[in-house]
């Protein structure tokens, strides 16, 4: 079997646990309580010109919607609370009530843009359970689509994703836009 190479050049730092993967943003405005290596609490403290710069799609007066840098699969989403938080007990009615809102709301858009077909929605509470950001929440939105599970990850441990994270941050921003 010949070897081939698929090349993932955003994958490095993660694997290399580095945290100097976060771009260059500015001095964010941090939120009470925030983590300052946290890549969520970055994401909710900067300024809407930078909003690319780190995939937000969106941010509500509770939540903030991110492209996931490292996707388990094409349009890859997190949903998060904006504040730093571990617990689901620590999330008041409304802010619970927002994220739940986003997951649907980002569900809708995906299908009727990327012609998803399912999706995998889940939340993995504490670093035992799976959280690989232990310390803030943040729910994973996957779309799925007839066949997508190919060889690849069986095989060669391999996920083929066909879209950029930049084109899918395109695409999905415009949609939010339409939507607005």
């Amino acid at each position: 079997m010949e070897n081939e190479r698929l090349w993932a050049p955003w994958r490095l730092g993660y694997v290399q646990g580095l945290a100097s993967t976060q771009p260059d943003t500015g001095t964010p405005a941090w939120r009470p309580g925030a983590d300052h290596d946290c890549f969520l609490c970055r994401a909710a403290a900067i300024d809407a010109p930078h909003f690319r710069t780190l995939g937000v799609l969106e941010r509500t007066a509770h939540s903030l919607v991110v492209t996931n840098r490292f996707p388990y699969a094409n349009g890859h989403l997190l949903v998060s609370p904006l504040d730093h938080r571990a617990d689901l007990a620590d999330l008041a009615d409304e802010v619970l009530l927002d994220l739940q809102r986003r997951i649907v709301a980002w569900c809708r858009r995906i299908t009727r843009t990327m012609q998803a077909r399912g999706f995998n929605v889940g939340l993995n509470v504490g670093e035992s359970a799976g959280a690989g950001v232990p310390g803030h929440l943040h729910w994973h939105v996957v779309p799925r689509w007839p066949g997508d599970v190919n060889f690849m990850p069986t095989i060669a441990g391999v996920r083929v994703l066909p879209q950029s994270l930049d084109a899918l941050w395109d695409q999905l921003a415009a949609t939010a836009e339409d939507d607005a």
